[in-house]
């Protein structure tokens, strides 16, 4: 680690910090000597529990300067995305909390209103932050209250298309409003786009700055043409700025542009945070600043600087501590290569994310067959139907949670069209520490509803290279391929298959026929052995593709007693209902019953945690199926025992008809 050397000498300046206002009162020296205690702070926390190191390394003295300059909660801070974060949780009360950092009943991974009144929104999908200021301030305006709002966002959030949106009307509506642009010219990889390009060409021309000084000493000895040949070389100097600087593009927007300054230069910082301030209208501060600045590791890992370790770490290389496991993304980025060979047709697309789901292997082979397109999903769904308007079949891979936002362009610009594209959702169904706006729950319900389009869920490696296989085989529409995230589940061979349908398990007696969905197979296969103890048989079986529903499942629930469905996805348009739905259409009147995810904001912590939580363990649900199928008997009984006391030829009287449904 790089720290300050006399940190050590000053103990106690980061114990000492309770709130803000604690921060105001530091002189810059020991602003200094806090900035160096955070992060030795912040790299042992983290170390220990996983999460977002990198960004929050690099945020350390623009977040002090942040919290020097307005006065939160009265002024309202937002950073795009939450997980840079950490530092302003530090600042704001809540050290103790990082020892259970992302864990049950500890701090959540991003801001959060039950934490502190410091934090204001809890959405924490990058490319937001700005539209959410714009109305703050609108409403603060309108309400003629005087408070500032300062939106912190990544140049990597500006590759989002909201961003621009959002900056149109802000500059229209022309209140105050301070953009702090986090330059570090990544958001998990490096940062993908045209902006991101013009602000690197900033930071590879540092020498700009300079210019001014360098003319004032040259002409400083003639002062009766000094001062008019300053003037001219100013505006000379002026042009060249505007020609490798953003100020120009913004300031045509009608925005107020400062910068660049040194975003690890708390002084510089804080002076330009105070002047777009105090301005009465929108300003953009661009701070120039380094992703996982002052931790060895962090700065020398060129893949994402330690952007998100998902658990704990080694203090001295970064490395994770547990030993390493073949994650389903592994296995999609091997497959995905395989087939690449095979089928030159095949390209890549991802929205920033080309590490994180697997992508950068494709990435590396073929790196003119891959994209990587910002984040901007709703670009790269419509990108992949032009690719697939040119005759290529396009696998776009992306986090569940971030497909939710292209659903126009997925049911509109591909579907309609009958494109072939296929996206791979990774971080599928509940994922556990990153808390509910980034779990993966809501996709079956949202894109169930597309005409055409069908899903598989994968239960091993061997069914998610073969459903990939069969989905970029599909050139009559779209296809998903969804999968969970962490190690890949043993493969579970099927007894059989029926059409598209896999039986995991099944036993001479046909009581309960159990169809999970996405990633419950191993489960199925055990709630099967409990429920046998108790007498009963149960078919356990695995449909694949689970969207449209199979003809096949179908029939194999109409010759049971009960049907039960289990997933880790919202109940709601989930596997349950487009189950029900087709044996209802079948005339099928087996009973269904579906066990999922409520519809709801459910909390941060393990899946495990979680799963038990929503009574979706192998214990939970056999003991519900047993007690279904026990009533069901019951009433069985109960049927019988009352018409065999009914008199012959009795009949049912008008006022004890039973009512139409």
């Amino acid at each position: 680690m790089s720290v300050e050397p006399d940190t050590a000498n000053h103990p106690g300046l980061l114990a000492a910090v309770r709130g803000p206002q604690d921060v105001k009162r530091m002189s810059t020296e020991q602003l200094g000597i806090l900035a160096a205690e955070i992060r030795d702070f912040l790299v042992a926390k983290v170390s220990r529990t996983g999460g977002h190191i990198g960004p929050n390394l690099g945020v350390v003295e623009l977040t002090l300067a942040l919290h020097r300059v307005f006065d939160s909660p009265r002024d309202r801070l937002l950073f795009d995305t939450g997980h840079q974060a950490y530092v302003h949780k530090i600042l704001t009360g809540r050290q103790d909390g990082f020892d259970r950092l992302r864990q049950r009943d500890g701090l959540s991974g991003y801001p959060s209103q039950a934490e502190s009144e410091h934090d204001l929104i809890e959405n924490s999908h990058a490319s937001t932050a700005l539209s959410y200021a714009d109305g703050l301030a609108k409403a603060y305006a309108l309400r003629g209250e005087s408070r500032a709002v300062a939106a912190v966002v990544g140049d990597g959030a500006l590759t989002g298309g909201m961003c621009w949106e959002a900056l149109n009307n802000i500059a229209t509506a022309g209140n105050p409003l301070v953009i702090v642009v986090n330059d570090n010219g990544r958001s998990y990889s490096p940062t993908i786009g045209g902006l991101a390009d013009h602000l690197s060409t900033l930071r590879l021309n540092p020498s700009y700055e300079r210019v001014l000084d360098t003319v004032r000493e040259a002409l400083g000895s003639t002062p009766l043409v000094g001062r008019p040949m300053y003037e001219v070389l100013h505006a000379v100097k002026r042009g060249i700025k505007d020609a490798v600087a953003p100020q120009a593009m913004f300031e045509d927007l009608g925005i107020k542009y400062v910068g660049p300054v040194d975003g690890h230069d708390i002084v510089a910082v804080e002076g330009a945070l105070r002047a777009a301030k105090n301005f009465g209208g929108p300003v953009i501060v661009h701070a120039v600043t380094r992703k996982g600045y002052g931790y060895r590791p962090a700065e020398e890992d060129e893949a994402d600087c330690l952007h998100g370790p998902g658990g704990a770490f080694n203090v001295e290389t970064g490395q994770l501590v547990a030993a390493p496991t073949v994650k389903w993304t592994h296995v999609f980025a091997d497959e995905l290569v395989a087939i690449a060979d095979e089928r030159p047709d095949v390209v890549g697309i991802t929205a920033a994310m080309a590490e994180p789901t697997g992508i950068a292997k494709l990435a590396r082979k073929y790196p003119e067959r891959t994209y990587d397109v910002g984040i901007a999903e709703q670009h790269a769904a419509t990108s992949a139907a032009g690719l697939a308007l040119g005759g290529l079949h396009p696998v776009v891979a992306v986090y569940a949670t971030f497909l939710n936002r292209a659903f126009d362009q997925v049911l509109l610009d591909v579907a309609m069209h009958k494109l072939p594209v296929t996206f791979v959702l990774d971080r599928a169904g509940i994922t556990g520490p990153d808390g509910p706006s980034h779990y993966g729950m809501w996709d079956m319900s949202v894109f169930g509803v597309v005409p055409g389009l069908r899903i598989a869920a994968p239960r091993d490696a061997a069914t998610l290279r073969e459903e990939l296989r069969e989905a970029v085989a599909v050139n009559d529409g779209p296809t998903i391929v969804r999968f969970p995230t962490g190690a890949v589940a043993a493969d579970l061979p099927a007894l059989r298959r029926v059409g598209p349908v896999d039986v995991l398990a099944e036993s001479a007696r046909t009581d309960v026929a159990a169809g999970r969905g996405r990633s419950f197979a191993g489960l199925g296969v055990q709630v099967a052995g409990r429920v046998a103890e108790q007498g009963y048989g149960v078919t356990v079986v695995d449909p694949r593709w689970v969207r449209p529903a199979p003809a096949e499942l179908v029939e194999l629930a109409a010759g049971h007693r009960l049907v039960v469905t289990v997933e880790d996805g919202v109940r709601v348009g989930g596997v349950g209902d487009a189950l029900a739905q087709a044996m209802r259409d079948a005339d099928v009147e087996v009973p269904v019953k579906d066990l999922g995810v409520p519809a709801d904001w459910h909390p941060h912590g393990t899946r495990a945690q979680i799963l038990a939580d929503l009574g979706l363990t192998a214990q939970d649900v056999a003991r519900d199926v047993t007690g279904w199928i026990s009533r069901l008997d019951v009433d069985a009984a109960d049927t019988e025992d009352a018409l065999a006391s009914e008199p012959v030829g009795s009949v049912v009287t008008p006022r004890e008809a039973p009512a139409p449904k």
